[in-house]
């Protein structure tokens, strides 16, 4: 066993922006326990998880690891990973020395009485995010996680294609598969905010292979171009608006009329992108206090917003009487649990779905890659960074 390692590390003394809150350290490899796997990281995957870790908002990641047991004064973030194998603990059984896995980022008590009885993990207080609610990420040369977290790597994919998808793929899985009987059906439409991003890129795709039939918000034409290509059959430039944020008061006629006009306008425009006066019955948020008034609006009677993020703050207001009147639902989703992590990962193996790997980055160049994605310049689709593998394109040990 190693006893130390690189790793890109973030501390309280120097939350702000990413370019500077990462910095490169050498620290101890971390001890595995009875049910850990230690996993020599090939490469990594960025969400935007760790660009709220690297800024301090809404919380500083580094205090969450005490619950835990972990270290509080550091926080070596990444959710996603593709590597090898390299030790297991004494109770390990699924997998073995010289695996090569992908790790899927939910972590929970397998030995808590409640999942054992059929709760669904993602529902345990014992639930949270390897990453960054916990310690000992993927932006290292090596990984703690649990024996749960690993998932095959398949031979056709890179590694830097095997570790760029998963959080947002699997968290895309759950939102449009998981809240029955609001599910992606046949013929049916669906909103997809944020279309060429890493989590967008997933819903466009995961609706295609349904049969739904997707319209993608986005900021370029460049970017509608990109989610055409995925099967959206439509889009919405959403510079195009200017009526995003809170709700006005409703007792603001004048200022709530103009929100409304808004709205509707946005409205007209995803009718025209689906070629059918027909709103839709899924809505894929994530931009939270910008545009949940707007997504609510919009749902179809008796349909779903599903929701998984605030990328542009918590704050969201609600018009109330679309939701009882009109029987709208408003469900909040949190990455996934293993069966519909590894449902998305069995899609990959079959070729179904692409990773949308748009850009590969050096270990060093990772505080860059953040700083991108925190200030909306990051390319379409998801991005991963090189760790032990090095170069791009390897598919194995070089």
């Amino acid at each position: 066993m190693p006893r130390r390692m690189f790793a890109q590390v973030i501390r309280s003394s120097r939350l702000g922006e990413p370019r500077t809150a990462f910095q490169l350290e050498q620290l101890e490899v971390p001890p595995l326990g009875p049910r850990d796997v230690l996993v020599l990281v090939m490469a990594a995957g960025i969400n935007y998880n760790n660009v709220w870790a690297a800024q301090g908002t809404p919380v500083d990641a580094c205090k969450l690891h005490a619950r835990y047991g972990e270290p509080s004064d550091f926080h070596v973030g990444g959710s996603d990973a593709s590597g090898i194998v390299y030790a297991v603990g004494e109770k390990v059984t699924r997998v073995r020395v010289g695996d090569h896995v992908v790790v899927h980022c939910g972590r929970w008590d397998e030995d808590a009485p409640e999942i054992a009885e059929g709760m669904d993990p993602a529902f345990h207080p014992s639930f949270h995010i390897w990453g960054y609610e916990s310690n000992w990420g993927s932006f290292a040369q090596f990984t703690r996680v649990q024996e749960l977290q690993c998932l095959p790597k398949w031979p056709h994919l890179t590694w830097e294609e095997a570790a760029a998808p998963t959080l947002v793929g699997a968290t895309a899985y759950r939102m449009l598969h998981g809240w029955t009987p609001n599910t992606l059906k046949k013929g049916e439409p669906v909103l997809v905010w944020g279309g060429a991003g890493g989590l967008g890129c997933m819903a466009i795709q995961l609706a295609v292979l349904a049969g739904a039939r997707p319209v993608a918000v986005v900021s370029s034409e460049e970017r509608a171009g990109f989610c055409k290509q995925l099967g959206a059959v439509g889009t919405i430039n959403r510079r195009n608006f200017d009526h995003w944020g809170m709700l006005p008061h409703w007792t603001d006629t004048a200022a709530y009329d103009r929100w409304m006009e808004g709205a509707k306008a946005f409205g007209k425009a995803f009718w025209d992108a689906l070629g059918e006066k027909r709103n839709p019955t899924l809505v894929f948020e994530h931009p939270g206090e910008s545009t949940t008034p707007t997504s609510i609006f919009l749902c179809q009677t008796g349909g779903m917003v599903v929701t998984c993020a605030g990328t542009t703050g918590y704050n969201a207001t609600v018009d109330l009487r679309y939701l009882w009147m009109r029987q709208k639902r408003l469900q909040g989703s949190h990455f996934a649990n293993r069966d519909q992590a590894a449902a998305f990962n069995e899609l990959l193996r079959d070729g179904r779905l692409s990773p949308c790997l748009s850009r590969t980055f050096s270990f060093g160049s990772l505080p860059e890659a953040h700083q991108l994605m925190s200030e909306n310049k990051h390319p379409d689709g998801n991005m991963a960074i090189l760790v032990g593998a090095p170069r791009p394109g390897l598919k194995d040990v070089p």
